[in-house]
């Protein structure tokens, strides 16, 4: 592509052009559905997830492995490797899970008829009232945990499809883009800084929903583990962000999730598909490909 930002002015109409640039610009598209055929694999375990561990999938794997800590066996699941990088999402077995084709999806096959539920907000907010866990049943409680779980799912996308997109994975970098959504993102920091000045945790002293769904995305952007803009973004002034993230980093169970359906980084921290809790000590990309 040759046009800058400032030339371009748009079309009357829109057209597709399937090499827009950036690095999704092969798999995005303006349309739904299948693009292929290929059958949804399914295991032997109540709940069937079809991930990748981004933070949004990362929310879910969480989630399983903290019910599973607590005993909930019914809790117990198979993850199933999504790669949307090839394209998989769009396969016909993965948009019957979710027809608007984005991880995570899951199945709970512990009813009657297996019940299907995507966007990770939705299945956070299902397991939690299936396993009557990370969710409070006061009043008040329960709603201000709700609440700091949609302001995530209402949030996160100015992170990653504006902040991230136009800072890191855009063709070119504009700076019109990249200063709207880094100053929003900011913002967003400072929210989360004034509200963990005052609580634990999200929503209050108890770890929730909240805490697993904000976690993945900002716990992340904190530690400098995406888009590598930490220092641009100064994030090390978010003092009771980074206290609430190391804070849930320590938890057994997080550091289990954050594995599944993992396809980069160390090695030893790869599991791609999780079928038993004893996958986390055979089955990490170190121990399948010895000197990796």
């Amino acid at each position: 592509m040759t046009q800058t930002f400032s030339e371009y002015t748009p079309a009357d109409v829109w057209e597709w052009t399937t090499e827009n640039g950036g690095q999704f610009a092969k798999i995005n598209r303006p349309v739904a559905g299948a693009t292929h055929d290929k059958e949804r694999p399914v295991g032997r375990h109540p709940m069937q997830l079809y991930s990748l561990a981004t933070p949004n999938g990362v929310k879910v794997t969480v989630m399983l492995e903290e019910l599973l800590a607590l005993g909930h066996s019914g809790a117990e699941y198979d993850a199933w490797l999504v790669n949307i990088r090839d394209g998989n999402q769009f396969s016909s077995g993965f948009v019957d899970a979710n027809p608007n084709s984005k991880i995570p999806a899951l199945f709970d096959h512990s009813t009657p008829e297996p019940t299907r539920v995507f966007e990770s907000g939705s299945i956070l907010l299902y397991l939690a009232e299936k396993f009557g866990a990370f969710l409070p049943t006061e009043h008040r409680a329960r709603t201000e945990t709700i609440n700091w779980l949609m302001w995530q799912m209402g949030s996160a996308p100015y992170l990653g499809g504006g902040f991230g997109h136009f800072y890191a994975y855009a063709p070119f970098k504009f700076e019109y883009a990249i200063d709207r959504f880094a100053m929003e993102v900011k913002r967003q920091l400072d929210v989360l800084d004034r509200n963990l000045g005052e609580r634990t945790y999200m929503a209050g002293d108890a770890y929730t929903i909240a805490d697993m769904a904000i976690w993945p995305w900002y716990g992340a952007l904190v530690k400098g583990l995406i888009y590598d803009a930490g220092a641009f973004l100064a994030v090390h002034e978010y003092k009771n962000v980074i206290r609430w993230t190391d804070l849930i980093a320590e938890r057994p169970a997080v550091k289990r999730g954050r594995m599944v359906n993992r396809v980069m980084g160390d090695p030893a921290s790869q599991l791609h598909e999780r079928h038993d809790a004893g996958d986390f000590d055979t089955k990490t990309q170190d121990k399948i490909i010895p000197g990796t």
